[in-house]
C-alpha cells in the first residue's frame, strides 16, 4: 500500500473510528454517572475530546496495523473509563445498562453515518455529484460498517468485553457459567488478542456483522 493511498484511507477512515471508539467509552461514563458513579466525570472522561480516550495500542497501533496489512475488518478500543460498581443504585442491572450503553452507541453511530449517506446520494443524484460527495459518501460507509464491527466485537461474552459484563450480571450469581466468567476476566483481553493474531476473530464476528449490516442497508434503501 502506497503512501498516497494510505492517506487516503486515512481520510476516509480517521473520523469515523475515533467517534466509534471516543463515543463508546464516554457512552458508559454517562451511563455509569445515571447510576450513581460520578468517577469518570470527576476525572474528566465525559469529554468528547478524543485525546482525552486514547489508548496507545487500542487506538493508534493496532487499528494501524490492521489498516496496513489489508485485514478485512478493523477495531481498536480507547482508554477505558473508570467505573466505581461499589457506588451504583442497583448493583448487577446498573452493571448491565454501562455495560451495554457503549455498543448501544455504536449502533446509534451506524443509524446516523447511515442517514448522513442517505443524504449526501440524494444530494449527489440532485446536483450531479463531485469529488466531495464521493469522498463523504465513503465515509459514511465506513461510519456504518466500522460502528457495528466495533459493537459486534465488543459483545462477545468474554469479559471485561461489554458482553461478558453483561451476561455475567444477567446470570444468577451462583450460577456455573457466571463463576466460570469470574474467572476467565484476568485473560480475557489474551484471550481475544489470540483469536485476533491466529485470524479467527474475524470468523467469530463476520456473520453477526454480515447480518446486521443486512439490516441496516435494507433500511437505508428504503430511505433512499
Amino acid at each position: 500500500m502506497d503512501l498516497n493511498q494510505i492517506l487516503q484511507n486515512v481520510a476516509v477512515m480517521g473520523l469515523p473510528i475515533l467517534t466509534a471508539i471516543t463515543l463508546h467509552e464516554v457512552a458508559h461514563g454517562w451511563a455509569a454517572r445515571s447510576c450513581g458513579d460520578r468517577t469518570a466525570e470527576a476525572q474528566g472522561r465525559l469529554s468528547l475530546n478524543p485525546i482525552n480516550h486514547l489508548d496507545p495500542v487500542g487506538t493508534v497501533i493496532l487499528p494501524g496495523l490492521l489498516l496496513l496489512s489489508g485485514a478485512p475488518f478493523l477495531f481498536g478500543w480507547a482508554k477505558p473509563v473508570p467505573v466505581n460498581p461499589s457506588r451504583f443504585k442497583h448493583y448487577r442491572a446498573d452493571w448491565v445498562k454501562v455495560a451495554a450503553a457503549g455498543p448501544a452507541a455504536n449502533f446509534t453511530m451506524a443509524l446516523l453515518w447511515g442517514l448522513l449517506g442517505v443524504l449526501t446520494l440524494q444530494l449527489a443524484m440532485n446536483t450531479g455529484g463531485n469529488i466531495y460527495a464521493e469522498w463523504l459518501l465513503k465515509m459514511a460507509n465506513f461510519g456504518v460498517l466500522f460502528n457495528i464491527v466495533i459493537a459486534v466485537f465488543n459483545l462477545l461474552p468474554i469479559p471485561p468485553l461489554d458482553g461478558g459484563r453483561v451476561l455475567a450480571n444477567l446470570l444468577p450469581p451462583r450460577n456455573g457459567f457466571a463463576q466460570l466468567l469470574d474467572k476467565v476476566e484476568p485473560w480475557g483481553l489474551y484471550i481475544v488478542m489470540g483469536l485476533a493474531l491466529t485470524g479467527l476473530l474475524g470468523g467469530v464476528i463476520g456473520r453477526p456483522v454480515d447480518f446486521i449490516s443486512s439490516l441496516y442497508a435494507a433500511l437505508f434503501s428504503m430511505l433512499t
